[in-house]
Formats: C-alpha cells, structure tokens, sequence
C-alpha cells in the first residue's frame, strides 16, 4: 500500500525555465568510493534538490531501473526515487521503520552492480517517512517489491550495497562475478557484512 505517490507525468512535469536542466546522469559503478559514503541530509528545499529528482528520475527509467539513490548519480544527499507498477515517487530525508516479522527473499540487483542479480533477505513490509522535495512531509507505506526497494534506496543512502546483505555463500559467488564482470576493470571486489543486525530467522519468508 502506497500512502503517497506521484503519477509519472505529475513527478517529472517542469517549467518551460526548468526543462533545460533536466538531464540522464551516469551511474557510478561498484568501486566508486562515492557508493560507500553515507550521504548528507538535505537541507535546502530549493531548485537545485528539484532538479536532482528530475534528474534522478529520468536516469532511473532511462535505465529501466526501479530505484535510484543520488550517491549513484554522484550526489551525497539522502534522497532517492522509486517506480512501480507504472507510478513514481521520492523521499527525500528518508526515515525507515520495519513493520512486523515477516520476510521475503528474491533476486534483487542494482544498476551500479549490472547485470549480477542475486537472492537477498528483506523485510515484507517497511514504513518511510520524509519530505518531497518541495519539502512537504510524507509517508510511504512499501509492501513486496515497494519494501525491498525502500531498503535498497535508503542502504544506499548509509553507503551499504545489496551485495552487502547476502549470506556468505551468496556473497563470494557475487565477489567472483564482480570480477569477472567487463564493466569492473578486474577491480577487486569490497564487499562488506552489513553493519546492521541479521533479519530474525525463523520468520516467514516469502519470494
């Protein structure tokens, strides 16, 4: 259940002053030291943060991604987008509560990590609060594919990949696979243990 969310015309809609701004960023890569720093809150409700969701936006569905946080674009802010199911939305300043026990497991992927999905753990059901960028306060309720994008986005936002997430096994065949990937250069992989507790086990998984 989505408590706010902008129609796809209505979030990327400019000024004719506004429209000359807009552009398709490039999305930085796994290795880019950007990726692991956690971002500044967004103080400025201002034309430069509009811009950056626009611009957010528009890189995100040129990619044909579901999400896209601003250190992917290069900017340490907390703010990201998100689409689904046709309809996009942003959060700026994002505060994530877990709602209940349950979890999911699927594959999940990331545009700074291409083309390597792998089955990651997350929470069924999430709660966000935040601003949108004309700095209204607003509330998104993400179940399913929302949730696991919400906590996509907001890791990102704390300098942590999905990669990150994944159980051991999991995460050396990802360590193998970022190398060998075209896009990486042969870098050698950073992969961390994410800083934050492990899901509970025993709770219902569902993917």
């Amino acid at each position: 259940m989505i408590h706010w969310t902008a129609p796809l015309d209505e979030c990327l809609y400019v000024s004719s002053d506004e429209k000359s701004t807009m552009a398709i960023r490039p999305i930085r890569l796994f290795g880019d030291p950007i990726l692991r720093q956690k971002a500044a809150p967004v103080i400025d409700f201002d034309k430069e943060l509009r811009d950056l969701v626009r611009d957010l936006s528009e890189t995100m569905i040129d990619a044909n991604g579901g999400g896209i946080a601003a250190p992917q674009i290069g900017v340490s802010l907390r703010v990201f987008t998100y689409v689904v199911e046709g309809e996009i939305g942003h959060v700026v300043n994002p505060l994530v509560q877990v709602v209940g026990d349950e979890e999911q497991v699927g594959q999940e992927g990331c545009l700074s990590i291409p083309g390597l999905p792998f089955d990651c753990r997350r929470h069924l059901q999430v709660l966000t609060t935040g601003f949108t960028m004309h700095g209204e306060p607003l509330r998104v309720e993400g179940h399913g594919r929302l949730s696991v994008i919400i906590e996509h986005e907001t890791d990102h936002l704390d300098g942590i990949l999905f990669v990150d997430r994944l159980d051991p096994r999991t995460r050396e065949a990802a360590e193998a696979a970022i190398r060998e990937a075209e896009w990486s250069g042969g870098v050698v992989p950073e992969i961390r243990y994410s800083p934050h507790a492990p899901l509970r086990a025993g709770s219902t998984a569902r993917s």
